[in-house]
């Protein structure tokens, strides 16, 4: 069972804080760190920009691209049901970049922040990236809306599986590298990952959300209702293009949330804030998050 929309509540997370909807795209530190203090619960909603700064490829608009496929065309069940083979040495390589990488100083400046406010506040960080760095920096109350490229699923009994070996099957050892002459896979549906359950041994996948498909019900209601309730959100480098997570931070705001964006450029919901702060992640977070 799948939710296409979240839920919203009219009411202010904490009575304790007097919003001013009237301040639009500012870039007033001081300002929003008094929001943030006074906040009993914050949302910190990420997106790609944040570990692009670690080397994870984004795989969106022009330079999308694998080998010769624009890699949103692999991202799909039915690229996976024609060649399985093809879609996994796409995911092999993507966890062998995101298994090199190592969490920038944004990811860092959001685990601190919530490590250092834990026992006051209610922080969550909802991302829509796979890599695995905001665990990796020590971020512990964490939503993954799309999934994560160290789990499986089976496609016969559905079981979810961590795995972080590396090949995940010997089969795609050496494989899965981005060059464009390289066209098709040859490996065999039975070297591929299988799982080891008694009497299933059916086909894995990896647990990724893809296109066309819907978030998880249960994932999508959690990070609905940490939205509904919070004070203030961040929004971390993410192009608030891809629903159904574009609209949390609109419509948060809608509500009366302070919500600001971290972002190297303007977005479509830019307008839609109150603060702006234009600029790598790993440089504008830790100066906004920072104890001091």
């Amino acid at each position: 069972m799948f939710l296409s929309s979240i839920r919203v509540f009219n009411s202010i997370g904490s009575p304790n804080i007097r919003f001013q909807m009237a301040i639009r795209q500012s870039s007033d530190t001081a300002k929003f760190r008094e929001y943030l203090n006074a906040a009993k619960e914050v949302v910190i909603l990420s997106g790609a920009g944040i570990s692009a700064e670690s080397g994870i490829p984004t795989f969106r608009g022009a330079g999308g691209f694998w080998r010769k496929y624009q890699a949103s065309s692999l991202a799909t069940p039915e690229a996976f049901h024609t060649s399985p083979s093809l879609v996994w040495e796409f995911y092999h390589y993507r966890r062998e970049v995101a298994a090199k990488a190592q969490p920038n100083a944004g990811h860092l400046a959001i685990a601190d922040y919530e490590k250092r406010n834990g026992a006051d506040k209610k922080v969550t960080v909802i991302t829509q990236n796979v890599d695995g760095l905001h665990k990796r920096a020590g971020t512990n109350n964490l939503i993954e809306l799309h999934g994560n490229l160290y789990k499986t699923r089976c496609t016969k009994c559905k079981e979810v599986l961590i795995n972080t070996d590396s090949p995940i099957c010997e089969a795609l050892a050496n494989r899965g590298a981005p060059d464009a002459n390289i066209v098709g896979s040859e490996i065999p549906i039975y070297s591929l990952p299988h799982c080891k359950k008694p009497h299933c041994g059916g086909l894995l996948r990896p647990h990724i959300v893809w296109f066309g498909e819907g978030l998880d019900s249960n994932v999508l209601e959690q990070a609905g209702n940490a939205m509904a309730g919070c004070d203030v959100c961040l929004v971390v480098g993410t192009s608030s293009v891809v629903y159904p997570a574009a609209m949390f931070a609109p419509q948060a705001a809608q509500r009366g949330a302070i919500v600001a964006e971290f972002n190297i450029e303007p977005t479509p919901a830019t307008p839609d804030f109150h603060f702006y702060f234009e600029g790598p992640c790993g440089t504008t977070l830790p100066g906004v998050l920072s104890a001091n």
